[in-house]
């Protein structure tokens, strides 16, 4: 009961109402962070900073806040492979299949724009953007794909040369040494790699700059859109906020429904491996496998293929089956003479759905979300997030 005879009258008012939502926040606690709040992005990951960075472009002196549950940002910004990829020729036939050519169309320009954007946004230096052309390889058994990818290559290219301004597909050899695969790709040659765990620090780092408060560890429990504003539920506290923007991916249904999955993605990463000559992205059976070269190391992700219900999970973790398969895969196609010693392995989870296209929609008057990515985030993670900030 001291505090309450030190403190004013205006702030026995504030501290009822801490108490009767069973807060455990200091009066300092919250006046610095959780008083008078404007907008506020559940998750750090790339859409949840741009969408931040984005608003406050838009409202210089708006109080915008960040909730982030992980102590790093979790889901798939900071454990993707760094693909700064719009989609090889495979994965774009087989979306032909579920979009329309014009729906197709538009998902590769906003990950062309989305990749433009967060090169703008942060600087190549910053990013550790590359752009040493993204290659498809087909196993010898799977002649037919290739068959069928070869013959499409004008036709696709002419679909998207109004995106890239140049036809992006073209055949090249196979110069790496693969064994076990067409002695051809399939090469795009706007694709690129970035550096992860660079361009997430260079994104949270521009948002501190901003004045943009990041919380971790605090994990939204639920929220409530109140038609004055929303009041949000989280492990040990509540508040309320003006307008919140959801940017989960695929952990969305966990807080309201919409139709996005998770999607667990596994990744292995060898040891530096001596005078490594592989350069540049790879995929593999209509982008289910992919890999690439970092710090003289292999990095080796997919497989989710191979037991689509066990890998559409919450959960973070490995299986020996996808690792198997993994390891199976450098042994035999990717490092058939290199030594080489796996160093360790580490999963995301993606947010995916019918379609690959977004989900980027307001939910009621004071809640909007970005979410479902496809496995698209590091391209289309800007874009949406610019997205999201504008619907409000």
């Amino acid at each position: 009961m001291l505090g309450f005879f030190v403190l004013s009258n205006t702030v026995m008012l504030i501290l009822p109402l801490i108490f009767k939502r069973g807060m455990n926040l200091s009066y300092w606690e919250y006046k610095s962070w959780f008083s008078n709040v404007d907008y506020t992005v559940i998750g750090s990951g790339i859409v949840g900073l741009t969408t931040a960075l984005r608003l406050r472009e838009k409202h210089p002196k708006a109080s915008i806040l960040i909730l982030e549950k992980g102590i790093l940002p979790q889901g798939a910004s900071t454990k993707n492979a760094g693909f700064a990829c719009f989609g090889s020729i495979s994965e774009i036939l087989a979306d032909l299949k579920e979009h329309s050519e014009e729906e197709l169309v538009g998902l590769v320009d906003q990950r062309w724009k989305g990749i433009k954007s967060l090169r703008s946004l942060l600087g190549d230096t910053n990013i550790g953007y590359q752009n040493n052309a993204g290659h498809e390889i087909f196993l010898e058994k799977d002649e037919e794909r290739f068959q069928y990818c070869y013959d499409n290559i004008s036709v696709i290219n002419e679909l998207l040369t109004p995106v890239f301004q140049e036809e992006p597909f073209k055949v090249s050899i196979n110069r790496f040494g693969f064994e076990g695969i067409n002695q051809h790709y399939i090469t795009h040659i706007f694709e690129g790699q970035i550096d992860t765990g660079r361009m997430m620090k260079s994104l949270l780092a521009k948002a501190m700059k901003s004045d943009i408060n990041i919380l971790n560890s605090a994990l939204v429990e639920s929220f409530l859109d109140t038609g004055s504003g929303v009041e949000i539920k989280c492990n040990g506290f509540q508040f309320k906020t003006n307008k919140l923007l959801v940017a989960t991916n695929g952990f969305a249904q966990q807080l309201f429904k919409e139709n996005v999955r998770p999607a667990r993605a596994q990744v292995i990463i060898t040891k530096p491996i001596k005078n490594l000559h592989i350069k540049g992205t790879f995929h593999l059976e209509e982008g289910y496998y992919y890999f690439r070269n970092i710090d003289d190391r292999i990095l080796l992700g997919g497989g989710r293929n191979l037991d689509f219900k066990t890998e559409e999970t919450f959960e973070f973790g490995q299986t020996s089956l996808v690792r198997h398969k993994l390891k199976e895969l450098l042994a035999t196609l990717i490092l058939p003479r290199t030594p080489f010693k796996i160093d360790y392995g580490w999963s995301g989870i993606m947010g995916v759905g019918p379609q690959k296209k977004p989900i980027v929609k307001q939910l009621s008057d004071n809640v909007a979300c970005g979410v479902r990515l496809g496995g698209m985030g590091v391209a289309i993670g800007a874009s949406v997030g610019e997205r999201m900030a504008n619907i409000f």
